[in-house]
């Protein structure tokens, strides 16, 4: 057996691990019920993202378990390899859908140049063990869900190996970080290695193609799916790859196996239109006889191509909706609802539905979304289901938990503004469909079930209509706000509610086509994921600007869209013809700024004209931790992917499950102003926090590029672009984001963002020559000035209020109904140029 080995510093992290499978098993207690209501301030964390509401689970879990040394189990042999790719700490998190004791083992040497003491830091969310040469030296036990801890410790070593052993468990409820890390704080010059049984030229060959394989595009339509190698792999090896979904994808889809040769420089998947659309995760394992590696890359995967131009005729495009879901959808009730209106009750829907059945009964966390497009079906056609499917629907709907207060033993997650709405929406539709049964939780009647839902409705409403959506403006969330006033809309007896679903309905549409450029939301969003953010044509609301306004393409996961056509030609909703906002042509530029969450806890702001468009949030938490956010969003020209925003990493691992992630959401929140086509993003974070920022930066995406020293150059269509940062931008020529990343080092520092145009400012050229010496200049009372060649001087206020051009924007007057401005997509030569329009 040879060594696979890495150099370890003092101060540095172990980066290099063997560990076992992650080991799980039910943590069931008895049920019972929970206090609390809907929380919309939830996301809002102070402290390291540490989100205080707790289950009974985890109560119970903690009072059996914290401070008290972690019960050993078996996991298996520690046989996988983590080699890290610059993360410092070996990290399993994962999601899971019901509570669930976790457990894991890791092991590594560290191989010292002579014997001596050495302190070690060991940092966990959960509990751990930690062994030196087989002797215990320290156990921690915090278990605070989703919350680092640490624990310092000296340890005797010998020279040469020393072999270092961890044992780790948590309970998962949901999203769960499991990870562990172990920093050598000081010691004898070592270095760490892990046992392997192939060569180490092999080994060294596959971590090499592992740190630099990369996708040469961020959307793939039309054409091959391909990883790219800058060099030949050197070696034969096995390729394992498994495409897969966000943590919400249930479809298992088949493992692609491929053969790489010592010449290989390219991984082809397939094509793009025999491969599920979405944005993917590509799992990709490769192997030798006794040695494998893993790591996990993105891309989105479209099939805008093949669908080509949407009908010009709106209920042609229902139909072609209802088609689309019923066919590329997912495997899951909201494709079986698609299925279900277009006539088809045959044995694939009856296998969504059951599949979905077993979900609902265990009250997996999400099951309310599977629930109520179940209910649609189950009331609307259930002579397609037949007598038997109906009688096993009803034994789920009767047995299902659809409130906290309800008992039971879950991790559903009923804090946030679209869970509680699907959750009282069920409970209202299960009991206006079976009035005088048992609802088996809650002991009450159907009749008295749909009283208590519509009460818990009418108190959402009144929080919705006051501060709309918690979660603001977030591209996720839209949709599943949709589901349910969708089916309030079409299935309530109450008409009151119906009415007011109508109501929300049209908002949400209104929303979104007033933060759209070219039919895609583009704008800060209070929660966002990297799924949300890098999938562009396959977003569902980019299938639903297709049905409303004849943009977009389809992609495979749906929440609302089948609701919504079926609303449209069934139950005659009546929607106001938007496209000229979403798709916003001519010579002028929309100014639009409104509030979202209670109490205005988010203002935002909006710009866009016909060739570009830029979102950000005003003087939003500047200098707190950061949760799910995006502060800052802009797109360029006619291609969905040709974006750019700017985030401060939570976490170093690609495509992982930190909130927030790589690039979903800020570590730290930025200071955002945004003028027009000009902003500023001013980051000021602090340890641990990863130590630099960065852009999404899609080169392939842009008609053409440039790269200085601190600045960089776009141009799509007729767009122009320009990032210009307060140090050197260095482009990650390495890994899953080669060629699509822009990286400013350090944790304090400023990103300077300039739109433009060929109408207004001429080619690339001269775009870059008119703002070339564009900088901020700080002021001694924090205020920043620009001097923009088009707006004049650009002040930038502490408080966030903004002057320029002779106007002042403050975030303080901004309200949630909203204001939209027409103005010239120019400069402005008289107050008059400025007109509102209706919000």
């Amino acid at each position: 057996m040879t060594r696979h080995v890495r150099a370890l510093a003092a101060g540095e992290p172990v980066t290099l691990w063997r560990h076992s499978a992650v080991a799980g098993e039910p943590f069931d207690i008895e049920d019972s019920p929970m206090q609390g209501e809907m929380d919309p301030f939830f996301f809002l964390t102070r402290e390291k993202n540490f989100i205080p509401h707790e289950y009974p689970c985890r109560t119970e879990f903690a009072a059996r378990f914290r401070d008290r040394r972690p019960e050993e189990r078996d996991t298996g042999p520690a046989d996988r390899v983590w080699l890290g790719f610059g993360a410092p700490r070996l990290d399993l998190s994962g999601f899971w859908f019901r509570p669930t004791r976790i457990a894991a083992r890791a092991e590594v040497l560290i191989c010292a140049e002579e014997p001596g003491p050495a302190r070690l830091r060991l940092t966990t969310c959960g509990g751990a063990i930690l062994r030196v040469n087989g002797k215990e030296v320290v156990w921690m036990a915090p278990y605070l869900r989703n919350l680092e801890t640490a624990t310092e410790t000296d340890v005797a070593l010998a020279a040469g190996e020393n072999r270092i052993e961890i044992f780790f468990d948590d309970l998962a409820e949901r999203d769960t970080r499991f990870l562990v890390q172990l920093d050598y704080l000081a010691g004898p010059a070592a270095r760490q290695a892990i046992a392997i049984d192939c060569t180490p030229e092999q080994a060294a060959a596959i971590e090499t193609a592992l740190e630099t394989l990369h996708f040469t595009r961020a959307t793939h339509d039309g054409e091959t799916v391909a990883l790219h190698l800058p060099a030949p792999f050197g070696i034969e090896a096995e390729a394992h790859a498994r495409i897969a979904g966000d943590f919400m994808s249930h479809d298992a889809l088949p493992p692609i196996q491929r053969r790489l040769h010592p010449g290989s420089t390219r991984l082809e998947l397939g094509h793009a239109d025999a491969l599920p659309a979405d944005f993917r995760h590509v799992e990709l394992t490769l192997s030798v006889p006794g040695f494998a590696a893993r790591r996990v890359f993105g891309t989105e995967i479209a099939h805008a191509r093949r669908q080509g131009p949407a009908p010009a005729d709106r209920q042609e495009r229902l139909t072609e909706a209802l088609e689309a879901v019923a066919e590329g959808g997912e495997a899951d009730t909201v494709t079986a609802l698609a299925r279900l209106a277009l006539g088809d009750g045959g044995p694939r829907t009856r296998a969504m539905i059951e599949a979905a059945l077993e979900q609902i009964d265990a009250c997996w966390d999400c099951a309310d979304f599977a629930l109520v497009p179940l209910l649609w079906s189950r009331m609307r056609w259930p002579e397609r289901l037949g007598d038997d499917l109906v009688a096993r629907i009803d034994r789920t709907i009767l047995g299902y938990r659809y409130w906290m207060d309800e008992p039971g033993n879950d991790v559903q997650w009923y804090f946030s503004e679209n869970h509680a709405l699907l959750f009282h929406t069920a409970a209202h539709l299960a009991g206006t469909l079976l009035p005088d049964a048992t609802f088996r939780r809650s002991g009450r009647t159907g009749r008295e079930q749909a009283r208590i839902g519509a009460e818990r409705l009418r108190k959402w409403f009144d929080h919705f209509e006051a501060w709309e959506m918690a979660e603001f403006n977030s591209a996720p969330y839209f949709p599943i706000d949709l589901k349910g006033l969708t089916a309030i809309f079409a299935l309530s007896p109450d008409a009151g509610l119906r009415a007011r679903a109508r109501s929300g309905i049209a908002r949400l549409i209104e929303l979104v086509a007033n933060s759209a450029h070219r039919g895609v939301l583009t704008a800060a969003q209070g929660r966002s994921y990297e799924h949300t953010l890098r999938g562009t044509a396959t977003l569902e609301l980019s299938a639903i600007g297709r049905l409303l306004w004849g943009t977009g393409s389809f992609g495979a996961r749906f929440h609302a869209t089948p609701q919504l056509a079926l609303c449209l030609r069934d139950h005659g909703l009546a929607l106001p013809d938007l496209r000229a906002r979403a798709v916003w042509t001519g010579e002028t530029a929309q100014e639009w700024r409104f509030a979202q969450g209670e109490g205005r806890f988010a203002r935002l702001y909006h710009h866009k004209s016909a060739d570009h468009a830029m979102g950000s949030a005003m003087a939003y938490r500047w200098g707190d931790w950061g949760y799910q956010e995006t502060l800052i969003h802009a797109r360029l020209g006619r291609d969905p992917a040709a974006q750019i925003w700017i985030n401060h990493p939570g976490e170093v691992v690609h495509c992982g499950f930190g909130r927030p992630s790589y690039w979903g959401g800020s570590a730290s929140i930025p200071r955002v102003q945004q003028y027009r086509d000009l902003a500023l993003v001013r980051f000021q974070g602090v340890e641990p926090q990863p130590d630099f920022t960065h852009a999404w930066f899609p080169i392939p995406h842009f008609d053409a590029t440039r790269l200085e020293e601190r600045t960089a150059w776009a141009t799509a269509d007729a767009a122009h672009l320009m990032l210009r940062a307060s140090g050197r931008l260095t482009l990650v020529g390495r890994g899953p984001t080669a060629g699509q990343e822009l990286r400013l080092a350090g944790r304090e520092g400023w990103w300077l963002v300039r739109l433009g145009s060929g109408a207004l400012h001429g080619e690339a050229a001269a775009f870059a020559t008119r703002f070339a010496a564009l900088a901020p200049r700080g002021e001694a009372d924090g205020t920043i000035v620009i001097d923009d060649p088009d707006y004049g001087e650009v002040v930038m206020h502490p408080d966030g209020r903004i002057g320029a051009e002779g106007r002042v924007i403050d975030p303080a007057e901004t309200t949630v109904r909203g204001t939209r401005i027409i103005l010239p997509r120019g400069p402005l030569r008289d107050p008059g140029d400025i007109r509102e329009a209706p919000a």
